[in-house]
């Protein structure tokens, strides 16, 4: 089976375009418990899903780019980043969460940026674990199940978004010092 080369691109610019969708729909009707949440949570499963998916057929027909491995972290904080503003702007989740949450997203993306000419920052192992939590978190948070179940499920939400944060926080400290150590053992030019 040939798959084409841009395939897994296309699928993260694809995720990239459905985050101001997703934004829209979350707030559209200022976060009520109707039918546009259930579908804005729905687009962000989808969308952060795909995640693993462009990964996979990048990986499996080994058409992976160095414009994949940036775009692919920027799809996700462009998602993620948009739903935890979204839950801020609904009172839903403390500003200060989204503010550590962004400054750590913003900070590494600009980072990669800076260092794309002498290197491409792919994502660590810490740092796939960290969109996984946010995935999960934001996936609970999204989903109104407090109609379903009850209010007990704010207690799990505000669970594994502490844990989300706590992992945003160490991979950012993760990939941080793993760019001294390399710097230090990089000869001078």
């Amino acid at each position: 089976m040939t798959v084409p080369r841009q395939l897994p691109n296309t699928i993260t610019i694809v995720r990239i375009l459905f985050a101001p969708v997703f934004l829209w729909m979350l707030l559209a009707d200022g976060g009520a418990d109707g039918a546009l949440r259930w579908w804005a949570a729905a687009l962000f499963i989808v969308a952060i899903a795909t995640d693993g998916v462009d990964g996979w057929i990048a990986r499996r027909y080994e058409i992976v780019t160095d414009l994949g491995k940036l775009l692919d972290p920027i799809a996700d904080k462009v998602l993620t980043g948009f739903a935890f503003i979204g839950l801020s702007i609904l009172g839903e989740l403390p500003w200060w969460v989204t503010i550590i949450v962004l400054v750590r997203e913003i900070g590494i993306t600009v980072y990669r940026f800076i260092v794309v000419s002498d290197h491409v920052l792919a994502a660590a192992w810490m740092g796939k674990l960290k969109t996984v939590a946010q995935a999960a978190a934001l996936s609970l948070a999204l989903l109104p199940l407090w109609t379903l179940v009850g209010e007990w499920i704010w207690w799990v939400n505000g669970v594994t978004m502490t844990i989300a944060v706590i992992l945003t926080i160490a991979s950012g400290i993760d990939y941080i010092v793993t760019e001294v150590r390399a710097a230090r053992r990089k000869p001078a030019r």
